[in-house]
């Protein structure tokens, strides 16, 4: 009798790492198999349809394409950034989930105190100074419909989260104060939301107070192109009072009709997966991380991977900190379980058991050790026409500051003469002053590369920079600035060049030589090793060496190359320490260029 084989269903492009999870394997066992099928990849690397297909075929997996309902839904999401539809679900699974709001804007302007009204629980007069301490997760309920509500410390958690590839947000609301108005940190969240592909509605606070200017502040967000509705624009700005409690039935129709028009959906039958709001250690309940289910449903005693961190859900609370056995899309939740602190941002996933858990946290940490050729997410200008090319890439994302506004002016003017061919120029945030922490955490979210004219970093975006591995380019001379964006446009950069490993093979045996040396008898297991190639001597998952292939040799003869599967005797220029059981890994030096 035939063996029956489980049938997956693949998406057009998928990671490593999603791969893995689909077909219950470790990704270890998936990037061994592409690496006999000639193909190295990491972790984290897309892989297409076809090739998917043949690694789970060859794994024992019956393969079709996603139906193509939901491929034209991830094609929607993929063009709006918000619509919650998941690459991985069919569609009929896909039922309607509350909407999640962030509420973003400048400090002292209301928003925790707006959001206070609104779940009905004074937290405000608890926290220091008025700011919001942690990042905290609320529902409430208007006409019969749940909404749920982040509230962040401000737009730098709002975007950190996205940074670590946390998308949460549904809609976005922009707190601006009707005295105050529109102030620095309100452009930047505007910046962020934007960058989110979120939609926006403006909270117009403190309209009691008697310095409220109200049609100075609508003046304000036309300026930045959100104009509002009863100026026929479509932005909904609503005037509110957090004071007086005026507008806030208001506020939560305009976040209703705005759902509609996003229709975030999720499945619920699916394992739960979704993001780490916090995470913290409680007296008598040890370590209580926040969590917010973002499709599937989450049940008491599920085993829970987060990052480097996993465990089995002991106990789970709402919002309102009463006891619940059970969490569907969109509801946060506290939990108890894990045996470490995640970091806010990460993504966690439901597994079988803690076994499976700790050999997946076990075999990504492996697999991130021996891959020193695995490429970070950071963009460069002389990297991005090469991702153009590989179909990576279709928009170059900007941030450009400078000293004054008479400079940033032309500068903006003449980046946007740029576009118009097949490459998009975005430009995401265009102001004047030093380059911040603000800026980088948008860059890395975007995937952007900072620009700066006459400005400088200041050392904890610095920091940040290199952490986040973010860009920052400076300038002192207009045209080499618009010079150098418009070669990466265009492909004209000088080419850089970077390592591809072609093979892997293990140490049996040990030779001295005359005239040769010290001869490092092998075994290919994967790839092919070539005369022509260099190698690294990789031991314990340790880089130890690497340099030029000195020879090769099969059966005693001299050889170009060798497959895998075959043994062979190499030496490697300038490395005479060879053991048994080192792993050597053959590699060519391309070029990347149009």
């Amino acid at each position: 009798m035939a063996e029956t084989k489980t049938l997956i269903e693949i998406p057009a492009f998928i990671t490593v790492r999603e791969l893995a999870v689909v077909m219950g394997l470790s990704p270890i066992n998936i990037i061994k198999e592409l690496m006999a099928n000639g193909i190295m990849a990491n972790i984290n690397q897309q892989i297409d349809f076809d090739t998917a297909a043949i690694v789970a075929g060859e794994m024992g997996f019956d393969v079709v394409a996603q139906q193509v309902a939901a491929a034209e839904a991830v094609e929607e999401e993929a063009k709006t950034g918000w619509r919650k539809v998941l690459a991985d679900e069919s569609k009929g699974d896909l039922a309607p989930r509350p909407p999640i709001v962030t509420m973003l804007g400048h400090v002292d302007h209301g928003k925790t105190s707006l959001l206070d009204i609104i779940r009905q629980a004074n937290v405000t007069a608890g926290e220091a100074g008025g700011i919001t301490q942690h990042i905290g997760a609320y529902q409430t309920v208007k006409d019969g419909r749940l909404v749920t509500f982040l509230d962040t410390p401000g737009h730098e958690a709002f975007t950190a989260m996205r940074a670590r590839g946390a998308q949460a947000t549904d809609i976005a609301i922009l707190v601006v104060a009707a005295d105050d108005g529109v102030m620095p940190q309100t452009r930047e969240a505007v910046d962020h939301a934007r960058a989110a592909g979120v939609p926006i509605i403006v909270a117009l606070n403190k309209i009691d107070l008697a310095g409220a200017r109200p049609d100075r502040v609508k003046q304000q967000l036309s300026d930045m192109e959100l104009v509002p509705d009863d100026w026929d624009g479509d932005t909904m700005v609503i005037p509110v009072s957090a004071r007086e409690k005026l507008g806030i039935d208001d506020l939560l129709e305009a976040i209703l009709l705005t759902a509609e028009e996003v229709d975030p959906r999720a499945n619920p039958q699916a394992p739960a997966s979704g993001t780490v709001l916090e995470a913290k250690i409680e007296r008598g309940k040890g370590i209580m991380t926040t969590i917010l289910v973002q499709n599937g449903t989450l049940h008491l005693g599920d085993t829970l991977l987060v990052g480097e961190h996993h465990g089995r859900i002991k106990s789970m609370f709402d919002y309102t900190g009463r006891r619940v056995s059970e969490a569907g899309p969109s509801m946060p939740v506290a939990v108890s379980g894990l045996d470490g602190i995640p970091v806010a941002g990460e993504q966690f996933n439901v597994v079988d058991n803690e076994k499976l858990a700790r050999k997946m946290i076990e075999d990504a940490i492996e697999e991130a050790r021996v891959t020193p050729t695995s490429r970070g997410k950071s963009t460069t200008l002389d990297e991005f026409f090469a991702r153009l090319v590989e179909g990576e890439a279709k928009t170059l994302n900007l941030i450009v500051k400078a000293d004054v506004q008479g400079s940033l002016e032309p500068i903006v003017t003449s980046l946007e003469r740029l576009n118009g061919g097949e490459v998009e120029l975005e430009i995401l945030r265009a102001a004047t002053g030093p380059i911040t922490e603000s800026d980088v955490m948008l860059a890395s979210a975007s995937d952007a590369i900072i620009l700066g004219f006459n400005v400088e970093a200041d050392p904890i975006a610095r920091n940040s920079a290199a952490v986040e591995e973010v860009q920052i380019r400076t300038y002192q001379i207009i045209y080499k600035l618009i010079e150098d964006v418009e070669r990466a446009m265009r492909g004209m950069l000088a080419p850089t060049f970077e390592d591809v490993v072609i093979g892997r093979a293990e140490v049996r045996q040990v030779f001295k030589i005359r005239n040769l040396g010290v001869i490092a008898g092998s075994y290919m297991r994967t790839g092919e090793a070539r005369r022509n190639a260099k190698a690294r001597i990789i031991r314990n998952s340790r880089l130890l060496h690497s340099g030029p292939v000195g020879s090769l040799k099969h059966l005693q003869e001299n050889v170009r190359e060798v497959k895998a599967g075959f043994e062979f005797g190499v030496s490697v220029d300038g490395w005479n320490e060879f053991l048994a059981g080192d792993i050597i890994e053959f590699f060519v030096t391309q070029r990347v260029e149009l």
